[in-house]
């Protein structure tokens, strides 16, 4: 038995959910799909360059490939949060002791959101940003999903995140923006921007993103992800899952283009129709890492992915501290002269090389930086 095999028959986990996590970190510390643009760079393809409109954000209304990761990212950590507080509870752990975890985790998460994009360690007032990064929505989803999983029933937990969606839609479409009225969702006007500005004040990130009303939502997304993963637990077969999951993403789906249609797809303001169309295909990618991983049992490839995900949170921060770029270019920068349009592309790979084996070190040594 290997080690990656060991561990999972120790801890209970799946692997499938370990490698749709390092997934989704694959993208982020590859520097906005950089690897991906080096190629097309270094092949002059068309193609790539053409398919290369799916690896930047949408400017506002509308959905790319690239405006799935953090989503993705949001709905993995709901899927994880029913196997790691059934093995609490299962130990003997108490509700009190459980709420004590999540507030901890919560105020970490929230502090190295502030020291990856929030300029806290820039010891600089004018510079700070309280609420601006992956990490803090991730905080705020967590929290909102933890008081449900530990209050309510998975029935209630459907409805309330059902509740959730029908929520911010109503007041953003409802409540009027002094200035602007209600239901306008332009970048100045929404009514999402408006609370942020007049809570956080200077020390909002100045973008238009959104964060304080949007934690609404924030929580549907880690929701929709608890969901995926309650099913997964349950006795049904491995095939009924995967049906179960497609079916789900598929619905999913569809509700979200079909409400789009009179609510926009905005991922700035992290509207109820782009949690759905996100939701859908995150439920899609676990029904086929599921299937792949876990009912087919193809596990080589996606080693890989899982080595980068058992210390998500750590690469993630690494990579908002140091330039791995940086480190590589020691042993890559000199050949700069020979390459030609293919030194972009060697030093990206090179860069995401050193993060991978430090990554590996880490796995081997089974150091994993959890919070």
């Amino acid at each position: 038995m290997n080690l990656e095999d060991q561990m999972e028959k120790s801890s209970g986990r799946l692997m499938s959910v370990d490698a749709l996590r390092g997934f989704v970190m694959f993208w982020i510390i590859g520097g906005d799909a950089s690897i991906l643009k080096g190629l097309a760079k270094g092949l002059n393809s068309g193609f790539l360059n053409k398919l290369l409109v799916q690896f930047d954000h949408v400017r506002w209304e509308g959905f790319h490939a690239w405006d799935l990761v953090m989503p993705l990212f949001l709905f993995v950590v709901g899927v994880v949060m029913p196997f790691s507080f059934n093995k609490r509870l299962a130990r003997g752990d108490s509700k009190r002791e459980l709420y004590f975890h999540i507030i901890k985790r919560v105020v970490v998460l929230w502090i190295l959101g502030m020291i990856s994009q929030g300029n806290l360690l820039a010891y600089d007032l004018s510079k700070l940003h309280i609420y601006c990064n992956t990490l803090q929505a991730i905080a705020a989803g967590y929290l909102i999903a933890s008081i449900l999983m530990l209050e309510l029933n998975i029935r209630w937990q459907m409805i309330t995140t059902a509740a959730l969606l029908l929520l911010f839609w109503a007041l953003m479409v409802w409540v009027p923006v002094p200035g602007y009225g209600a239901g306008v969702l332009t970048e100045e006007g929404n009514l999402a921007i408006y609370i942020d500005n007049l809570i956080l004040g200077r020390f909002s990130d100045g973008l238009a993103y959104t964060w304080i009303l949007s934690s609404i939502t924030f929580g549907g997304t880690v929701m929709l992800g608890v969901l995926g993963g309650h099913l997964l637990r349950t006795d049904k077969s491995k095939i009924a899952k995967v049906m179960w999951l497609l079916g789900l993403g598929v619905g999913c789906l569809v509700l979200g283009w079909v409400w789009g249609m009179v609510f926009p797809i905005i991922k700035h303001l992290w509207t109820s129709s782009m949690v759905l169309l996100a939701g859908g295909w995150s439920l899609l990618l676990l029904a086929l890492f599921y299937l792949l991983i876990d009912v087919w049992g193809l596990r080589k490839w996606a080693f890989g992915f899982v080595v980068i995900g058992m210390n998500a949170i750590a690469v993630y921060m690494a990579c908002h501290m140091f330039n791995f770029k940086l480190i590589g270019n020691i042993f890559v920068g000199g050949l700069e002269k020979w390459l030609g349009q293919w030194n972009y592309f060697v030093q990206e790979v090179t860069a995401f090389a050193v993060i991978w084996l430090i990554l590996y070190w880490m796995y081997r040594k089974k150091t994993f930086i959890k919070i």
